[in-house]
């Protein structure tokens, strides 16, 4: 599912226009992108995003297989909840 299928499911089903559902996934996205640069969003019933860490290590271009350094860098953790787990 792409965000042009999301938005016309969530207008189906919230009774809204594209534009308006469109507007509340950007406002969702956008909290949910806020919150995980303060430390964490946790949706009861979906699941969690939180923000981690990864340190330096070597890595192998693939092409050459030159041994490189790969940067430490921080990345999105999404952990779903028990009810998300249940429902697949």
């Amino acid at each position: 599912m792409n965000k042009a299928e999301l938005i016309e499911v969530v207008a189906k089903k919230a009774n809204l226009t594209k534009k308006d559902a469109g507007t509340a996934i950007d406002a969702t996205l956008d909290a949910i992108k806020r919150g995980t640069k303060r430390g964490g969003v946790s949706i009861a019933g979906f699941g969690s995003f939180n923000v981690s860490s990864r340190k330096a290590r070597l890595g192998r271009n693939p092409q050459t297989g030159e041994t490189i350094k790969i940067k430490a860098s921080k990345t999105v953790r999404f952990r779903p909840g028990k009810d998300y787990k249940e429902s697949l």
